[in-house]
């Protein structure tokens, strides 16, 4: 199942809203507006791409193995007010060729597996696929960040065919278990969504440390169990960069 966080891109709208935005250094140069969307178009097919290849790997493991690894999967491509706003963060130009060089999550896609060893399994048989390249490659399960927060990150380089040729371009994908997931939409929630007293964010937050400690070792009970009685690959290492 493939869950999509906005509906495709509305060619009208986009140019409209890039239009309207203004920032403290000047509006998005007019000129580059058509450019924009050409480019948010690419990023889309390389979205698609990617979430069609997981698709076909999930259906083979089901046929070799009688086994899903892939939950679910989500796509998102970032808001215009997001890109242009990450620009101003990083003090670079706002321009279509700031977006092509320096930003690498334009595109993402969340694949929710049952378990770690799917985890790592799906994201090594789609790193080794030949017509997409890995750019790079954060293991925050096997080095959770201090927060508690563990998911595989890795941005995929992979073709989108125009009239013009293959264009190469770049899409965050992260894999994360079930547990993992709902872990990080709550701390999420916690984080950004939330106007609660510092104790009691310190509290909670604490609390859910605890949580992914804990999570940790259940999964881990629970993958042991998963891989005496199914024949699904087990696979314990990340894919590597290129």
């Amino acid at each position: 199942m493939i869950l999509d966080r906005q509906s495709r891109i509305n060619t009208s709208e986009l140019k409209a809203r890039l239009k309207a935005i203004q920032f403290d250094d000047g509006r998005f140069p007019t000129d580059e507006i058509t450019e924009f969307v050409d480019l948010m178009q690419v990023y889309e097919g390389a979205m698609y791409e990617i979430s069609t290849k997981l698709e076909i790997l999930d259906s083979e493991f089901q046929v070799r193995f009688a086994h899903d690894p892939i939950h679910h999967m989500e796509r998102r491509l970032k808001s215009v007010n997001s890109i242009l706003g990450k620009l101003e963060r990083k003090g670079l130009p706002l321009e279509v060729n700031s977006i092509r060089d320096n930003l690498f999550d334009v595109a993402g896609v969340r694949v929710i597996c049952n378990y770690r060893d799917d985890v790592y399994s799906v994201s090594n048989y789609l790193s080794a696929q030949n017509d997409i390249s890995v750019l790079r490659v954060k293991d925050y399960i096997k080095n959770p960040k201090q927060n508690g927060y563990r998911s595989l990150h890795v941005i995929y380089a992979v073709p989108v065919f125009l009239s013009s040729g293959a264009h190469y371009t770049p899409v965050e994908v992260q894999f994360r278990t079930i547990a993992m997931d709902y872990w990080a939409s709550l701390e999420h929630a916690l984080r950004y969504k939330t106007d609660l007293p510092d104790a009691k964010l310190s509290e909670h937050s604490q609390t859910l440390l605890d949580c992914a400690r804990s999570l940790q070792n259940i999964e881990t009970q629970m993958q042991n169990i998963h891989r005496d009685i199914n024949g699904a690959p087990q696979v314990g290492e990340a894919p590597k960069a290129d």
